[in-house]
């Protein structure tokens, strides 16, 4: 009996009788097929060296090309565990024919190559991916060992995820934008999700038929299947959208200037979201589900908030003082911002000067921003209806300090590009029109209302983002949009960073946009060229 064959079953008879037992498996194995870690000798220790990575990776690629799955996981470090995934790969996943060709390995990490085929009843489809595994010590064997990740059997899985070849859950679609463009996460990466989100909800009502692909089957509640593979189409159902196709291709390549960065594009006459992009290692639709503080963009809100209490106007006194103290804790502007005693809320605003809406807050209640954003903004009540999840906001009524540090977009303030675009529309229209991704009557959703602001109210915002897009802190980014321009910048410190979140808020004419780039700095250095770039394409 030749040695592999001794390894199937001493492996396989031993995870039987202890299941997932752990190290302890391997020193059995060893002592018998011959590993490094036998019996009769001292367990090795430290990295593995470069022969015991090249070793253990060709054993490890020629059983996972046999489908030997229980070989294969008996060369990893979690063979219990691998072998329900390595065994799915070939019987639930129908995935034959494997060639596994490897890269140059860089230290203990080997790159390789899969081609394999999908085969289900009469169809055949190539198969073609990359991924990556380390090798690594065994803790308590010493053997070398493929340290065990799902993401070893294909880069989309993740911890319980497993891969199935059937009938598709749910029809495909085909999203089309409001001009009719077919919107594909081929042309439109970012929008992936996005579309994936959207097929599951809407695509039994979209009219299609199911096909049969390749998918990752998520652990996770509520997760859509990931398609990978398509093996015979089905009949797509098409969904319309209000996204357009332009604006989109705008904020996808506006996206790649900035790692960890997300932008939405909404049109303030209506609430139409026009464009949402990601660039984010995760996956993460932080654009319409992002929490996080929104820093001086929140100021539109706040000036709002002043404006409608009768505690100042834009021509009215915001004195920009060097530092603010309130309830204890003493808040600064910029580095460099020379205070301005005689400051009105216009110039504060359109410079961003944190002390002039700081020396104004003692004059609403703890419940004054809260109102404002809920009342006026619809924001902060969970009762947005976009057609896929997303966050409404949050501003809490906050006591003591954080009072003040809300009003400038930190404390307990969380937002998302989906809130400060929604912001900003209603800032310059005066109306509160919930954002939509799909029409309300697909699924008989009901918006979301807000009662909006006095248009005098809206007049001044609209004219203080003006001032602030051609004077303020907004000009370098905003320079060259043309148009009835405006925007608002800003910067939230998060705890732990060294560099601070850039925020930026805009609109030209019937557009709005909002950005956020997970450290960026300041609001106009990265947030704010995105925006102008989404704004260009949306006039």
């Amino acid at each position: 009996m030749g040695r592999g064959v001794k390894v199937a079953v001493i492996g396989g008879v031993f995870a039987v009788m202890v299941g997932g037992a752990g190290y302890g498996a391997y020193n059995v194995v060893s002592a018998l097929d011959g590993g490094g870690g036998s019996s009769g000798s001292e367990a090795k220790s430290g990295p593995p060296d470069k022969d015991e990575v090249g070793e253990t990776s060709e054993k490890f690629f020629a059983a996972w090309e046999k489908g030997d799955a229980t070989t294969a996981a008996g060369y990893t470090n979690n063979a219990a565990v691998a072998t329900t995934l390595l065994t799915a790969y070939g019987e639930d996943a129908h995935i034959t024919g494997v060639e596994i060709t490897p890269g140059t390995a860089t230290g203990t990490s080997v790159p390789f190559t899969v081609k394999a085929k999908v085969s289900y009843e009469g169809t055949t489809k190539p198969l073609s991916y990359k991924s990556t595994l380390t090798v690594v010590r065994g803790e308590t064997s010493g053997r070398a060992l493929v340290d065990w990740a799902p993401s070893v059997v294909h880069p989309d899985l993740k911890d319980g995820d497993t891969l199935v070849t059937a009938e598709s859950a749910t029809p495909q679609i085909q999203a089309v934008g409001r001009d009719g463009a077919v919107l594909s996460k081929e042309k439109y990466p970012s929008l992936g999700p996005i579309l994936a989100k959207l097929r599951e909800k809407y695509g039994d009502q979209a009219g299609g038929t199911p096909g049969v692909e390749l998918a990752v089957r998520h652990a996770a509640a509520n997760a859509p299947d990931t398609p990978l593979l398509t093996l015979t189409e089905g009949e797509p159902g098409k969904l319309k959208t209000t996204l357009s196709a332009s604006v989109q291709a705008a904020a996808e390549k506006a996206v790649k200037r900035y790692g960890e960065s997300s932008v939405v594009a909404v049109k303030p006459s209506t609430g139409e979201v026009l464009a949402v992009a990601n660039n984010r290692q995760d996956g993460f639709n932080a654009a319409f589900q992002g929490r996080v503080a929104p820093g001086s963009t929140m100021k539109i809100i706040t000036a709002a908030m002043l404006i409608d209490n009768g505690v100042t106007s834009m021509n009215g006194p915001a004195p920009c003082t060097e530092t603010a103290v309130w309830k204890s804790q003493t808040f600064h502007n910029l580095t460099g911002m020379k205070p301005n005693e005689g400051a009105t809320l216009a110039n504060t605003f359109l410079r961003s000067c944190n002390t002039g809406f700081i020396k104004l807050i003692d004059e609403v209640t703890d419940s004054s921003l809260t109102q404002e954003a809920q009342e006026r903004f619809g924001l902060g009540q969970n009762n947005w209806q976009t057609g896929i999840v997303s966050f409404d906001g949050s501003v809490p009524a906050s006591p003591g300090p954080d009072r003040a540090a809300n009003a400038i977009g930190q404390g307990q303030v969380q937002m998302n590009p989906l809130n400060m675009a929604s912001v900003t529309a209603t800032a310059i229209t005066g109306d509160f029109h919930q954002p939509y991704l799909v029409p309300f009557d697909l699924d008989d959703r009901k918006p979301a209302t807000a009662k909006g602001l006095p248009q005098n109210t809206a007049s001044q915002l609209k004219q203080m983002m003006r001032l602030t897009a051609t004077q303020g802190t907004a000009v370098n980014a905003m320079s060259g949009v043309r148009g009835d321009i405006g925007a608002k910048t800003g910067s939230a410190e998060v705890d732990g960073n060294e560099v601070s979140d850039s925020w930026f808020t805009g609109f030209r004419d019937d557009v709005a946009a909002a950005a956020m780039v997970e450290g960026g700095g300041h609001g106009g250095d990265a947030a704010g060229p995105i925006v102008a770039d989404v704004l260009r394409a949306g006039g």
